[in-house]
């Protein structure tokens, strides 16, 4: 089935990037911008099981992540031929479904460094995976991950700097030359990837 060029159908926008990077946060206000609907996977997981920390605590990490896979199927399937903005949590991507489910949508990786989380995941203790030491815990996952985020990305930001507004500005910027990029031409999928400073 031909795909259809880009820039003339709406594709939803999901986020990805480790923990504590601000996907929520700049998702929700890349949607105001856009004027689009926002899904953060990991509220919708929360409001239909309850608390992350306690699905870990009583079924498991396996089990989690099979609700965080449904939830994150849903609401690409219910974007589908529009610009919602979708938050996906840090380990959503290793879903080999999640990812082929990614091909229907438009990839934004939030790039950032240990230093750029560090106060965040200070401030907020309720994070299963980073129980004990936190930050190296964060360096861990973030590596293992990392390759898995660079491959899925078709815009890559880095969000070290600037305001959540700033850079959810940087983000509507990088998308609409994506955009225009794809109805001049339909370039390969390693073509496609653009690093916004």
């Amino acid at each position: 089935m031909p795909a259809a060029p880009a820039g003339r159908t709406a594709r939803p926008i999901a986020l990805i990037g480790p923990m504590a990077v601000g996907k929520s946060a700049i998702g929700h206000q890349l949607s105001q911008h856009l004027g689009a609907t926002f899904v953060d996977t990991d509220v919708v997981v929360v409001a239909n099981h309850g608390s992350i920390a306690e699905i870990f605590a009583s079924r498991g990490e396996h089990a989690f992540r099979e609700l965080e896979a449904r939830a994150v199927a849903r609401a690409i399937e219910d974007a589908q031929g529009s610009s919602t903005v979708i938050s996906l949590g840090g380990g959503a991507v290793l879903d080999s479904g999640t990812q082929q489910l990614l091909e229907r949508c438009t990839v934004v990786y939030l790039q950032c460094d240990a230093d750029t989380v560090a106060e965040r995941i200070a401030r907020n203790s309720g994070r299963p995976l980073l129980a004990g030491d936190a930050m190296e815990r964060w360096k861990t996952l973030f590596a293992t991950r990392r390759p898995v985020y660079e491959r899925l990305a078709d815009l890559v930001i880095d969000v070290r700097n600037g305001s959540v507004p700033d850079l959810a500005h940087r983000i509507e910027d990088a998308l609409r030359g994506y955009a225009a990029a794809g109805t001049a031409a339909v370039p390969t999928p390693a073509a496609t990837k653009e690093v916004e400073k």
